[in-house]
């Protein structure tokens, strides 16, 4: 791709040069407001970050069956310009393919010529022009930043003629298109991958790694066959479940030990205990664990997503952290083993029917865990699944991260090669 001919300064110091074909217009001579309330019983639009304007029933299937006056609501009309005014920080905003509502909260631009309607929708979604319309908002901090229309019409936008417009359109469609499908096709391999990674843990952790070992029915239905060899045990049989402070004699001291809060939990056994507490100020108040131990997160959506580990590698012989972990402390079982074990899919997909409490609260009950039914095998062949469990996921997560890495790679070269379109610094 190749410059345009000539530049001239915009005078605009987000866009810096442009071509010297363009012009440069405050938004009030660009766009009309559309302040046109819901008559009818129109479908209802949603603006969202990652692709703009979308039909409410795409991001969820149900039906809006509120009792919501929807009177008040904006209408949309093909080819308007909305806003979300408390998230317009993030990129909320987008061009219409529909005729709609939005909330009352949003706010809805007729562009007087609609040919630039799609320009506009990659235009205002690029980090240098969501950068000069937060410094256009106003609110208490970033999180309830606020972009009113009053403010949105004193910005300068670069106005390209329709014939580079349409031009930088159809490339910009096409191309991103094609990016988009492969982020798609990227993002499906990841998936694919990590479903594979959690069956053969699955598989490894409840049959062994003996495809021709006899088996023998465990006689409870949910865990079905296990090596004929292994024993039925329930989690409280190998370990000690929450192991209290004095069974280590513990004392309020002015050592420092390692803390985990919640967030410095993985969702794949890693932790970071980077973060030390005096051992007096986190005594009360906070979960008691020790090197070695076994800590699973109780509460919603943490256990769901399958946030815990094994603190083999613990900074210090004890540590202290957020109220919200169930503690294990293995004694006849090897503790990334029963890690494994508490973190299969299965697992946590049981134990959220046995969760209790108010919605957004609900904690997996200490019994649960403590009564766990599982088939369990001789200690060295714990440590034998242990071992190809740790090889085979360092070979399977390294294929990930690369796919991850080649995804963002095309993440950031799509919002790159849209910013230098529509801002005049490459031409098409």
């Amino acid at each position: 791709m190749r410059r345009y001919e000539s530049y001239k300064p915009s005078g605009v110091e987000w866009l810096g040069e442009i071509p010297s074909h363009w012009d440069v217009k405050r938004n009030i001579g660009v766009f009309d407001e559309r302040k046109e309330s819901n008559q009818a019983n129109m479908e209802l639009l949603s603006v969202t970050i990652n692709r703009g304007i979308i039909k409410q029933d795409e991001i969820t299937a149900k039906k809006d069956s509120s009792n919501e006056d929807k009177s008040k609501y904006k209408v949309v009309r093909k080819d308007d310009l909305a806003y979300n005014k408390m998230r317009m920080w993030q990129g909320a905003i987008g061009a219409s393919d529909y005729d709609g509502i939005v909330s009352p909260a949003y706010i809805v631009l007729r562009p007087r010529d609609t040919l630039y309607s799609r320009y506009f929708h990659y235009l205002y979604r690029t980090e240098a022009f969501i950068n000069e319309a937060n410094r256009h908002s106003y609110g208490l901090c970033l999180d309830m930043n606020s972009l009113r229309y009053e403010d949105f019409k004193t910005i300068y936008s670069p106005i390209p003629p329709r014939t580079d417009v349409e031009r930088i359109v159809n490339f910009l469609d096409q191309k991103t298109a094609e990016i988009d499908a492969a982020i798609a096709k990227k993002q499906r391999l990841i998936e694919l991958l990590q479903e594979q990674k959690s069956i053969l843990i699955n598989q490894a952790v409840t049959r062994g790694l003996n495809p021709n070992v006899a088996m023998r029915d465990s006689g409870v239905d949910w865990i079905g066959e296990i090596p004929i060899h292994w024993e039925l045990k329930k989690v409280k049989h190998v370990a000690h479940v929450s192991p209290s402070k004095t069974l280590d004699q513990r004392k309020r001291t002015e050592d420092i030990v390692s803390f985990l809060p919640m967030e410095k939990i993985g969702i794949d056994g890693t932790y970071d205990d980077n973060e030390g507490k005096i051992v007096k100020t986190v005594y009360d108040g906070f979960t008691y664990f020790a090197k070695g131990d076994v800590v699973i997160a109780k509460i919603t959506p943490c256990f769901e997503n399958g946030k815990g580990a094994w603190l083999n590698n613990l900074s210090t012989e004890f540590g202290f952290g957020t109220t919200e972990l169930h503690v294990l402390r293995p004694k006849k079982i090897y503790g990334d083993f029963l890690f494994q074990l508490l973190n299969r899919k299965s697992f946590l997909t049981q134990g959220e029917e046995f969760m209790v409490g108010s919605a957004g609260q609900k904690r997996v009950p200490t019994e649960f865990v403590a009564n766990y039914l599982f088939g369990c095998p001789p200690i060295q062949e714990q440590l034998q699944i242990s071992e190809w469990i740790n090889e085979f996921s360092k070979k399977i997560s390294k294929i990930i991260t690369t796919a991850f890495k080649q995804n963002e790679l095309l993440i950031q070269t799509r919002s790159l090669l849209i910013s230098e379109i529509v801002t005049g610094k490459i031409k098409v």
